[in-house]
Order: C-alpha cells, then structure tokens, then sequence
C-alpha cells in the first residue's frame, strides 16, 4: 500500500478506487459527452447560429420543461442569474427578507442580494440538508405578522418577499410541507432546484412545486452547457415575463430597437443549449448511473461506522453528489487530507453563509444543525460513469 493510502483512511481510498476502476486522479464531479454533443454543436457552428438565436435555445427549453413536468422553461446564462430573475419576478425588491437556508451555495444568498433584497438564514434539516420546515414554521409563527394579506417582520417591518429551499446534492427538501407553509402564510415559494435534476418529491419533480423554479447547468452538474442555467414555471404570464426580462426586454421587430423596461442580456447562446440538448438525451441513463453508484458506496461504507447520506421514503434523489458523515471535526479533517492526497477528490461542505464576510450582518436562526453538519458532512466522488 502507497504511503499516501497507509493512513486511517487508506482501505476505504482503496475501495472507492475500485468503484472508479483507476489509479489515476478521481475529480469530484466531471462531465461526461457520450452522445450526439460533437454532431449538434458542428450543426450549430455550421448554421452561423452560434449567439442568442438559433433553433437548439427553443429545443432546450422543450426538452426541459417536458421532462420536469412544467409547463414553460426559460434558458438563461447561468443558474444563479435564473434565480435573480425568479425573485423578481415574484416581486422580491429592496427592502424586504428573503428566507432561505443558511447551509448552501453562496450563489443562492447572492441572488437575493442582487434584487436589493437580504437574505434571513433559516437551519437545515439534518435528514436532506437542506431548509427545515419546522425552522421555517418556527420564524413565520413567532416572528412574523399579517398585514394587508402580506408578511412582515415583527422586529424591523420588513416584508417577507419569498422563500427560497435549496435541495442539496439532489436530495429533495421537504418540499410540501414547505409549500404548505408558503401558502398558509401567502409568502411566494421560489425553489432553487440547480443541483437537482432528476430529483423526484413523491414522483413529483424538484422545482415544480413553487411559483417558479430554477436549474443549474455549470460543468460540474449531471448535465452541463458550459455554464447555463434555466426558469421553470406553469404560469404563462410569468413564462413571458422572464423571457422578455432576460433578452434585454426587446420587443419583438423585423428591425427596430425599442427596449419597453430595463432589461438582461441573460440570453443562454445556441452553441450552449446544442450541448444541453445531447445531454438531455442521456438524462435516463446518468440518473441511473449515479443511483448504482450510490448504492455502491453504501455497500463498501458497512461496517466503517461511517454514515451515507440517502434518499428519504418516497423520494427519489438523483444523488449528483454523494455525501458521507464523519464522527466529528478532526475526523473531516483527517479524512479530507488523506483522500486529497491520494489524488480521491474530497470536499467539505459549504462554509454556513452567515459566516461568510458579507453576510454577517444578516439575521439566522442560530443554524445549530447547519453548523453540526458543516463539521461532519464530506461530499465523495461522484461522477457518472460510463
């Protein structure tokens, strides 16, 4: 055994080795092109449509309201971009809360700022990892009142504008106790979807349960465009309205430039949406190929005292990344090292985002279960295979 595989760590190195079939370097997450990516982007590149116009942006759009099961998709530059319109869109401005999990991306906190709005972190469910219904229930009951048929904050008067779940690594949040909530308390659900893909709530897909929802397409997604980014909505109006918003707010004509509102050159180019295109066609088969790799690191984790992270009851997760509990900080930290320095491609959790400098003027619930998970939580390669 390698010095670099002879740590505490080294079987379990050797075994994931095994799954991957390697020696060599394991990333976290790679793309993978085995379909007709080379063919559509040469047809594309071939047409001279290679900008904000050209057919493969309308079959992208198609292909991915169809297979979520909403009725509209709007294709943007990028996921975080896709979330900044959505908040607008459900009438998040300056001055009002935004609610949202504290344990995520920071892109979901920027996009809130990006409307003038600040975000309020809310904990995480220690079962998916991601916004816990009872924290959200807790701050709308206790901390929040009615007035005109809208929430405010009892402590600054400021409005509540939206909620905004983040369903972590593809496992879906508690999504209908959220949107229970939501509704109970008028308060516009908006979801963050970018990592789920694939993820089904009681057969229902991630992203579909809000006014509108939002997916991701970076190079590290189970599908990727480059970059990319798409709005999903069943509410026509809207549809039109973040089409119109993200193409600089242009009305249609032959050859005038007239812009009626300021708009967003978040326009997703054809040559993007041509790969999103091939990468749909394989969706049935990366799902699959991450739900066998899940199960196989269940397999080699018996017995280690480990804990995987799995789907709940009911819940089908796409398993984008895989994640596993250590039994406390040094452990993570040991664990991350020793995997690192094999070449296993290891990482930690998000930093919390009211740890982050910009956000530590920003309201939370003390993110106990966040902060626990932070210190424990590594995500495994992940990658699908083919």
């Amino acid at each position: 055994m390698s010095s670099v595989t002879a740590g505490e760590y080294g079987p379990l190195i050797q075994k994931i080795r095994g799954l991957f079939g390697t020696e060599e370097f394991i990333p976290l997450h790679a793309p993978v092109f085995g379909g007709r990516e080379k063919e559509l982007l040469n047809a594309c590149i071939d047409s001279t449509f290679v900008s904000s116009v050209g057919e493969y942006v309308g079959a992208f759009e198609e292909s991915l309201a169809r297979y979520v099961g909403a009725k509209h998709a709007v294709a943007v530059v990028n996921g975080t971009q896709a979330l900044f319109v959505a908040l607008q869109l459900v009438g998040v401005g300056p001055g009002q809360l935004v609610l949202t999990q504290g344990l995520t991306f920071a892109a979901t906190g920027n996009a809130i700022w990006y409307t003038g709005a600040e975000p309020y972190f809310l904990d995480a469910d220690p079962e998916t990892l991601g916004l816990d219904p009872v924290a959200l229930e807790r701050y709308l009951k206790e901390e929040t009142l009615e007035r005109g048929g809208k929430r405010y904050d009892k402590t600054t008067g400021q409005g509540v504008g939206a909620v905004v779940p983040m369903h972590t690594f593809g496992f879906p949040v508690k999504i209908r106790q959220i949107a229970e909530l939501c509704a109970a308390y008028g308060v516009p659900l908006v979801e963050d979807a970018a990592e789920s893909l694939g993820s089904l709530s009681q057969g229902r897909h991630t992203g579909t349960f809000g006014t509108l929802g939002i997916f991701s397409f970076n190079g590290n997604k189970i599908i990727t465009t480059g970059g990319g980014g798409m709005i999903v909505t069943d509410d026509p109006a809207l549809a039109k309205a973040a089409k119109h918003l993200t193409t600089t707010a242009k009305r249609p004509h032959k050859w005038e430039f007239f812009h009626d509102q300021l708009g967003y050159n978040f326009r997703l180019p054809n040559l993007n949406a041509a790969l999103g295109v091939a990468q749909m066609e394989q969706m049935d088969r990366f799902v699959e190929s991450k739900r066998k790799l899940a199960l196989e690191y269940q397999g080699i984790l018996l017995g280690t005292g480990l804990k995987f992270l799995q789907e709940a009851p009911g819940d089908r997760a796409n398993y984008w990344l895989n994640a596993v509990e250590l039994p406390d900080l040094a452990h993570r930290e040991r664990f991350l090292e020793q995997t690192n320095e094999a070449k296993v491609m290891t990482r930690p959790l998000w930093t919390p985002l009211n740890l982050l400098p910009y956000n530590q003027q920003c309201r939370h619930d003390g993110l106990a279960t966040s902060l626990w998970l932070y210190e424990r939580m590594v995500n495994l390669p992940s990658s699908v295979r083919s």
